[in-house]
């Protein structure tokens, strides 16, 4: 660097932290070294491309259909609890794996009481357990993606992963009916966990919270099935654990 105090550096990966030792010397010798540590900007994103969450590292697939970008996995994010256990207001993310099994979030995503996935709030579309920059899907917003695919008599087959368990090409059970996955949203049959703490469906059906609410003690879900390529709209105890999918903001 010479004399000078500065020094531009390029060609640095985005978002990632790096660390310069810095010391000045003369011909009598030199000082000690110093570190300066510093992080290259946020990468920006464009729908498509893998998305990291940088809480925990873990990385999805995105999609963009129609006018929004998802995620085409379920978010997997938070500290594992038993089934047996609610989730509660403690300033950790808590969830649910199916079986209480890590390795059936790490394929299917974790599942959510509503009020853990809203971060205690009410307010429908809030970030809530999502990262920066995307945000829990309203009702409305569920609707947006199902009527851009033809109407929900017809956008579960267009939704659904392809392949079935018993052929060994998937995760949904025989006949997975219909199923093309043409918009590229994956949806997968991570099943739920009932208000009486016990795991069900997984294999045949596929749960997603709205953000929201149809009551004081409800919100709104869309359902997908192995048998049938309909997209139900209904609701649910919000105690219920249900899988989760942000959308871009």
């Amino acid at each position: 660097m010479g004399a000078s105090n500065s020094k531009i550096e390029t060609g640095h990966t985005c978002n990632t932290a790096y660390t310069r030792w810095v010391w000045a010397y003369n011909s009598c010798g030199n000082s000690t070294s110093v570190a300066l540590a510093q992080s290259t900007s946020e990468c920006l994103f464009s729908c498509g491309q893998l998305f990291t969450d940088n809480r925990d590292n873990k990385s999805y697939n995105t999609v963009q259909v129609g006018t929004q970008c998802w995620m085409a996995q379920n978010l997997n994010t938070g500290t594992r609890i038993n089934g047996s256990q609610g989730q509660t207001n403690n300033s950790l993310i808590e969830k649910y794996c199916f079986n209480d099994l890590e390795s059936n979030c790490n394929i299917n995503g974790g599942l959510y009481q509503w009020n853990e996935m809203m971060q205690y709030v009410t307010t429908a579309g809030v970030q809530g357990i999502c990262p920066t920059g995307w945000h829990l899907p309203a009702d409305a917003e569920w609707t947006t993606v199902s009527t851009f695919l033809g109407g929900e008599g017809v956008a579960g087959a267009k939704m659904k992963s392809t392949g079935t368990i018993e052929s060994g090409t998937g995760l949904w059970f025989s006949p997975n009916n219909g199923a093309t996955n043409e918009s590229g949203f994956t949806a997968v049959p991570g099943g739920h966990l009932d208000t009486t703490g016990t795991f069900n469906f997984m294999g045949s059906n596929g749960f997603w919270w709205s953000s929201s609410e149809s009551g004081t003690g409800n919100a709104w879900y869309r359902l997908l099935s192995y048998y049938y390529i309909t997209v139900y709209r209904n609701n649910y105890s919000k105690n219920c654990g249900v899988a989760v999918r942000c959308l871009r903001d």
